[in-house]
C-alpha cells in the first residue's frame, strides 16, 4: 500500500453507514487533521480529544469514502483543525491493517469550534521514518505481523525539510504536487491529496519548510518493480 496522503498543516477511508435504529449512538469529538480527495469524494480523519488516539470516520462504500452528504454539519465543510462531534460505532471494517476506522452512525453532526495549531503539536512526532518503514509502501504482509491496535495507518509527523515538487508533464495541464520529506535515509515523494492546500500552492504558495503533515496509509496497492529498493 502506497503513502498516499500528505497535507501540509497538521494529512485511506472505509466502511458501512448505520442501518440499524437500535445501536447507541455515540458522539466522538475529533479534531480534524484530514480531510482529502478519495475518489471524488472525502478522506475524513482526526484525533478523539478524549483518547489521545487517532479516528477514520468511514461509510458503507467499498473503499469507505465519505460523502458530502454523509458530513451533516448543515453548509459547513470540515476544515482542518475544526472540533467535530460525529456519531460513530466503536469498531468499523479494518479491511485487514487499519485500527482507525470507525463506522458513521445516522444522526447530525455539530461543529464545536476549532483548535489551535498549539493544541495539536502533543500528538505530533519527529519519527526516525514514517509509519513502519523507511519506504513509501507497507505490505498488507508486513502490517499482519504487526498486534492489532499498533497497526498505525495515521500519523502526524513534524518536519524541518518539507518542499513541494509539481510533476505535471505539460504546463497546459492540471498541476500535479507531491511533498518531498525524508524516511530513514531515503527521500520520499508523495502525492498531496488536501484540496485545500492544492489550491493554494496552485496560487503560488511557498509552504514553511518546517511544518506538521498528516501521513496516512492507502488502501492496498502494488509498487511497479523496483520502486521499493
Amino acid at each position: 500500500m502506497n503513502l498516499t496522503q500528505i497535507i501540509a498543516l497538521a494529512n485511506s477511508w472505509k466502511h458501512t453507514m448505520m442501518k440499524r435504529a437500535d445501536r447507541t449512538t455515540t458522539l466522538a469529538r475529533i479534531i480534524v487533521l484530514a480531510n482529502s480527495w478519495k475518489h471524488r469524494d472525502s478522506c475524513l480523519a482526526g484525533i478523539e480529544i478524549s483518547t489521545g488516539k487517532w479516528v477514520r470516520p468511514v461509510t458503507n462504500l467499498d473503499d469507505g469514502r465519505v460523502r458530502k452528504s454523509d458530513m451533516r454539519v448543515g453548509t459547513h465543510w470540515p476544515q482542518l483543525l475544526d472540533i467535530l462531534d460525529i456519531p460513530l460505532d466503536t469498531t468499523g471494517p479494518d479491511f485487514g491493517f487499519e485500527s482507525e476506522n470507525r463506522t458513521i452512525l445516522r444522526g447530525q453532526w455539530h461543529l464545536h469550534g476549532q483548535a489551535d495549531v498549539k493544541d495539536v503539536l502533543k500528538y505530533a512526532r519527529r519519527p526516525h521514518h514514517v509509519l513502519h518503514n523507511d519506504r513509501k509502501y507497507v505490505t498488507i504482509e508486513e502490517m499482519k505481523l504487526i498486534p492489532f491496535e499498533d497497526r498505525i495507518t495515521l500519523e502526524l509527523i513534524h518536519v524541518d525539510n518539507f518542499a513541494i515538487l509539481d510533476t505535471r508533464t505539460m504546463p497546459s495541464v492540471k498541476h500535479e504536487w507531491k511533498g518531498v520529506i525524508s524516511s530513514g535515509k531515503r527521500r520520499l515523494e508523495l502525492r498531496i491529496t488536501d484540496p485545500v492546500f492544492s489550491e493554494r500552492l496552485d496560487g503560488g504558495h511557498t509552504p514553511s519548510k518546517s511544518c506538521l503533515l498528516t501521513m496516512s496509509l492507502g488502501m492496498p496497492y502494488r509498487p511497479p518493480p523496483l520502486e521499493g529498493r
